[in-house]
């Protein structure tokens, strides 16, 4: 097995698309100065909106750049970790948390130098109270030890609870939405389920977007999203637009 087309950053690293992941991990490093964000949950409202192949691809770039990554599939529903990787998911997460079994037994090394994945493993009966455990969340605290940040690609956010759980244990939450396939209602949702449990969303990830509408000239420009709070404590979303490069 072979690592997917998806994980532009392995495959072409000096691509511009890779190039908008680099972006990213400075958005997400530099986002909390004062508290850092080290524990990054990555999710979307819907399925297929594009989170594994987020997370992965940001896994990989944080690894390039020196840092000790552990990607975790939280997805204990519908797993694909595996599938980009082009690894096995015979064993895994729920090994670990259910049977006692040590790290080095159920994680796997890649290609990517300071970069370790763990896969689901076999599918629980019960994803959410896994995910809810106290175990899980001893977990966690275990490997902000071992590695600089420890990225959970977890299930939809909207239809289920696992994503909420795990932003309750995380620094932040990172919400990837399609621009194709994306729902504006189930966003708004995503958004008022993390709140419900005091979960930060750190940013807004847009899949999808057709570059050709996002500039006239020989540049084309990407945006992103950052929130602060007003003096009278509302939330104020600016809008930033930056060139990236020359088609």
């Amino acid at each position: 097995m072979f690592p997917g087309p998806e994980l532009v950053a392995l495959h072409n690293p000096r691509s511009l698309i890779t190039e908008s992941y680099r972006v990213l991990r400075t958005n997400i490093l530099y986002s909390s100065p004062d508290n850092p964000i080290r524990t990054l949950v990555v999710t979307s409202p819907l399925p297929g909106e594009g989170k594994t192949t987020t997370a992965g691809n940001l896994a990989v770039v944080m690894a390039q750049g020196g840092s000790r990554v552990l990607l975790v599939d939280l997805d204990l529903r519908r797993p694909n970790v595996h599938r980009l990787f082009g690894i096995s998911n015979r064993v895994g997460l729920t090994n670990l948390l259910v049977e006692d079994r040590p790290l080095e037994s159920v994680v796997q090394k890649d290609s990517v130098g300071n970069l370790d994945i763990l896969t689901t493993g076999p599918i629980p009966p019960n994803p959410a109270e896994l995910v809810g455990s106290k175990k899980f969340a001893m977990f966690i605290e275990e490997m902000k030890t071992v590695y600089d940040y420890i990225i959970l690609d977890t299930s939809p956010c909207v239809a289920y609870t696992d994503a909420v759980l795990a932003g309750r244990i995380s620094d932040g939450v990172l919400l990837v939405l399609s621009a194709t396939a994306g729902r504006m209602d189930a966003a708004i949702q995503a958004k008022k389920n993390f709140e419900k449990v005091g979960a930060k969303i750190i940013g807004v990830v847009l899949n999808g977007v057709n570059k050709s509408h996002l500039g006239y000239s020989s540049y084309y420009y990407y945006y992103y999203y950052y929130y602060y709070e007003d003096e009278q404590g509302k939330t104020v979303r600016k809008k930033k637009k930056r060139t990236h490069g020359r088609m």
